[in-house]
C-alpha cells in the first residue's frame, strides 16, 4: 500500500472544472516575459523576429538573446521564460546532434518539433515534472518539402504554420499576419521582403518604431554565408547592420 500510495501522490491533479494549472501557469509564464516573436515562411526561406530587451544597462547585450541555433540547418526563436529557453535549447541541439549521428543526415524540423513536444507533454503528466514556460518556434528549409514553419506550446502541441507568432501580443500579430497573408500559402518575395514583413508586422502591433539594436532576426534559405549569389539552407542570424538595413528599407516605402 505504501508504495501505491506514494505513486498517487504524484499524479497531476485536475480541478473540478478539468484545468490543469500547471500548464495555465507555463502559459502565464510565457506572457510575463513581455517579449513578442513573430516567425513568417517565405516561398523559399522563413525567418524569426523576436523583440531584444536588455533587462539592466551592465548587463552584455551580445549575452542576451531569444534566437538560438538548434543544428546547421534548423533555427529557433524562444518565447518566455530565457531560463527555461535555454533548458530546452540544449535539449533540442541534443536530440538533433543524436539524429545526425544515428541518421546520418540533419534531422528534419518536424521530426525536432514532434519530439520536443513529445517531451512537453511528459512534462504534464507528473506533479513533480514542471512544464517548462517557453513556446518554441523552430523554422528550416526541407530538402523535399521547402521552407518549415513549427511551432510547440508546453502543453505538447505542435502545428506547420504559414506565419505565428507568440507572446502578450501574440493574437493582435496573429491577426495581422492573417490579413497580409489571406489566401497564400507563404508570404511572397525575397528574403528581404520576408524579414521587413515580419517587422512591419512586429512593429504595427507593438506601436514601436525598432531601433537596429531592439530586434533579432534570424533567417534560414537567406543570403549564402560566403557572400556569393543564391541562398542556402542554414540558419543564420542577421547582424545588426542587416537589420539595419531592411529597417531602412522599410522607411523608404512608408
Amino acid at each position: 500500500m505504501s508504495g501505491s500510495a506514494g505513486y498517487d501522490r504524484h499524479i497531476t491533479i485536475f480541478s473540478d472544472q478539468g484545468r490543469l494549472y500547471q500548464v495555465e501557469y507555463a502559459f502565464k509564464a510565457i506572457t510575463a516575459a513581455n517579449i513578442t516573436s513573430v516567425a513568417v515562411r517565405g516561398k523559399d526561406c522563413a525567418v524569426v523576429l523576436s523583440q531584444k530587451k536588455v533587462p539592466d544597462k551592465l548587463i552584455d547585450p551580445s549575452s542576451v538573446s531569444h534566437v538560438f541555433k538548434i543544428s546547421p540547418s534548423v533555427g529557433s526563436v524562444m518565447t518566455g521564460s530565457i531560463a527555461d529557453a535555454r533548458a530546452c535549447v540544449d535539449r533540442a541541439r541534443g536530440e538533433a546532434a543524436e539524429f545526425r549521428y544515428k541518421y546520418g543526415y540533419e534531422m528534419p524540423c518536424d521530426v525536432l518539433a514532434k519530439r520536443l513536444s513529445n517531451i512537453n507533454q511528459v512534462y504534464t503528466q507528473r506533479a513533480y515534472m514542471r512544464p517548462l514556460g517557453v513556446d518554441i518556434i523552430l523554422i528550416s528549409v526541407d530538402d523535399e518539402r521547402g521552407p518549415q514553419l513549427m511551432k510547440c506550446d508546453p502543453a505538447g502541441y505542435y502545428a506547420g504554420y504559414k506565419a505565428t507568432a507568440s507572446g502578450p501580443k501574440q493574437q493582435e500579430a496573429i491577426n495581422y499576419l492573417e490579413k497580409k497573408l489571406k489566401n497564400k500559402d507563404y508570404a511572397e518575395g525575397n528574403w528581404e521582403e520576408v524579414v521587413e514583413l515580419g517587422i512591419t508586422a512586429l512593429s504595427n502591433v507593438l506601436s514601436v518604431d525598432f531601433k537596429k539594436n531592439e530586434i533579432e532576426v534570424g533567417v534560414v534559405g537567406g543570403p549564402r554565408a560566403d557572400g556569393q549569389e543564391g541562398t542556402d539552407g542554414h540558419f543564420r542570424a542577421l547582424t545588426e547592420d542587416e537589420i539595419d538595413d531592411r529597417l531602412q528599407a522599410i522607411a523608404e516605402k512608408d
